[in-house]
């Protein structure tokens, strides 16, 4: 097994005996944040563990780092641990359908350097229609050790505060249009955006069947969005630095790796009032 990316129902179900697979179920509801946990130990995957986005991929909140601020390296590396994640592992990560909780555990996977990790393509709905497995069996896992290389560079609040005046990075927005535009505001203090980010909501990354787009057509997408800027000079946020993982994960797809993630979103941006603010399009 080696998928780095996206992986089908047909083809995790091909591979769900495979010794070097891990399976966890990263199933969330921002409005009620048990939901997913319950979900889980009504039915989940064969051999799914459950991590959760507050508990185990986030780090502590401190009033000044956004909303699910990355947890600390040492932490993130125990929780990896626990589940059984070695050098050897092939991780899948899953959620209810459209991945963008899922590519929160595919992104912190990466920061650290362990390439082997997709997203279940359709999530669990997806699965579940197509009439295939589900259990209420706890997995048998084996602890192991995670080896963490030199995180990945992500960008910060000063990195693209500098860039309001240098423009040398171009800053995506993962969050629907309406909160973009700062119509509406439904979980954080202050609407809109950081001045001269772009829009791509994570849902674009998505065809009408819950799945994500071909790689043709997402490199068509975001070829025009970055018009011509190189991946390298790419920062993607959302409202906590979770969505935004959608989009990372989609220009992966697509084959142009290299872009980064401003982990505090803006959830942190709008922690110091001085930061600009900006509204409409």
């Amino acid at each position: 097994m080696h998928f780095t990316t996206l992986i089908s129902t047909a083809e995790l179900a091909r591979e769900i005996h495979d010794p070097h697979l891990v399976v966890v179920d990263c199933r969330y509801d921002l409005g009620d944040a048990d939901a997913g946990e319950r979900a889980y130990r009504a039915g989940h995957l064969p051999r799914a563990q459950f991590m959760h986005i507050d508990r185990d991929l986030s780090g502590a909140k401190t009033g000044a780092n956004g909303r699910h601020p990355l947890p600390e390296v040492s932490a993130l590396v125990a929780t990896l641990g626990r589940a059984g994640i070695d050098p050897s592992a092939q991780v899948v990560a899953y959620d209810q359908n459209n991945g963008m909780w899922a590519s929160r555990l595919w992104w912190l996977l990466r920061w650290l350097g362990h390439e082997v990790v997709a997203v279940l393509d359709g999530g669990i709905d997806k699965w579940m229609r197509e009439s295939r497995p589900v259990t209420r069996d706890p997995p048998s896992v084996r602890p192991a050790t995670f080896v963490p290389r030199t995180p990945a560079a992500v960008a910060s609040a000063a990195e693209i505060l500098d860039n309001l005046g240098t423009h040398s990075l171009k800053v995506i927005d993962a969050r629907a249009a309406e909160r973009f535009r700062g119509d509406v505001e439904p979980i954080d203090p202050v609407a809109g955006h950081i001045p001269g980010a772009l829009n791509r909501p994570y849902s674009a990354n998505l065809s009408s069947e819950g799945t994500f787009k071909s790689a043709a057509r997402l490199r068509e997408e975001f070829s025009e969005l970055l018009d011509g800027t190189a991946p390298a000079s790419v920062v993607h946020q959302c409202g906590s630095g979770v969505t935004a993982c959608h989009n990372v994960l989609a220009m992966a797809v697509a084959d142009l790796p290299g872009s980064r993630l401003y982990p505090g979103s803006w959830s942190e941006w709008i922690a110091v009032p001085t930061r600009p603010v900006a509204r409409g399009e």
